[in-house]
């Protein structure tokens, strides 16, 4: 952030926990819409309803909503379009702990893929961080080798393709709008689910009841009581991406970034209050261990710059 910048770093804390305080409860509803509707519909509706409150955002002056680089926008949105893909599905699949754990691989893989496929230099608090995060992830998943489901893996390929989107957003759509980063991903998000519904819709498949038949589940005509949850998804998605936006823009990201990982505690707080999900001690501590190699990260980050200019 520039020099001339004004930083709060009060009100970015307080917009951070809020949006992520926001997410942790409306992605709980994905377990409620996976019994009846299916993943494609889902991103569909929502995409619809989501895209008039993002036009509304730019007439509101928050940012245009055509790309200066149609390219590197279109690839980021491919990219956490396929994120979003395994993420929600994990969602209706496991636990939300679960699902979070394998999402927020995602600074793990980026400082992987910064390291081995961009050459940048790794220190020791790093390393640090890479092992206390990945030791984390087998806290909360618990992979049993002799019981192998690869569901599991579901929600950690969501956070390698979130991952791949953060280091495009960094390197090529620095000048984006994030009105614009957004509508992108949103119109992304609809076509696919577009797609989704329109294959299923010529090539039915055999789904099995509940949350199991969520991704081959094609369009169903009686979502009359999705619909509701379906709203409460667009237009707290709207809410919680725009403060979030907002508190990258008030705070230094590295000390923001830190904030993030609070929906690590209200994601599964809700899932217990609401659907009586309980994780155990082990996978309270591995929360705990993803969230501190994520502090770890967010604090390397912020002395990365300082370091280079003390050189």
């Amino acid at each position: 952030m520039s020099s001339g910048a004004q930083t709060s770093p009060i009100l970015a804390s307080v917009l951070m926990v809020s949006a992520m305080a926001i997410i942790g409860v409306i992605d709980n509803v994905v377990i409620l819409l996976a019994d009846t509707v299916g993943l494609w519909q889902f991103h569909l509706s929502r995409s619809t309803l989501m895209l008039p409150l993002i036009i509304g955002l730019s007439l509101l002056g928050f940012g245009r909503l055509r790309p200066v680089r149609p390219g590197p926008v279109m690839l980021r949105s491919v990219l956490i379009t396929l994120a979003m893909l395994f993420y929600f599905t994990s969602l209706a699949l496991m636990p939300i702990a679960q699902a979070l754990a394998g999402l927020f691989t995602s600074p793990i893989f980026v400082l992987l893929i910064s390291t081995l496929a961009m050459g940048q230099r790794i220190g020791p608090w790093r390393i640090l961080a890479v092992l206390l995060g990945f030791a984390g992830i087998l806290c909360v998943l618990q992979p049993n080798p002799q019981d192998f489901d690869a569901r599991t893996l579901l929600p950690v390929a969501g956070g390698l393709f979130y991952a791949l989107s953060a280091i495009i957003t960094r390197s090529h759509c620095a000048g984006e709008s994030t009105v614009a980063l957004l509508a992108a991903m949103v119109i992304t998000l609809g076509l696919t689910g577009l797609i989704g519904v329109g294959v299923l819709t010529l090539f039915p498949m055999i789904s099995p009841p509940g949350p199991d038949g969520f991704v081959t589940r094609g369009w169903v005509w009686q979502m009359q009581d999705a619909v509701p949850w379906i709203i409460v998804q667009a237009v707290g998605s709207t809410i919680a991406v725009f403060m979030l936006i907002k508190a990258y823009q008030v705070g230094e990201p590295s000390y923001v970034a830190v904030f993030e990982y609070s929906v690590m505690i209200f994601g599964p707080l809700f899932a217990w209050v609401a659907f009586g999900q309980s994780i155990g001690p082990m996978q309270i501590g591995g929360i705990g261990l993803i969230a501190t190699a994520g502090a770890l990260l967010g604090w390397r980050a912020g002395r990365a710059p300082a370091e280079q200019a003390a050189a």
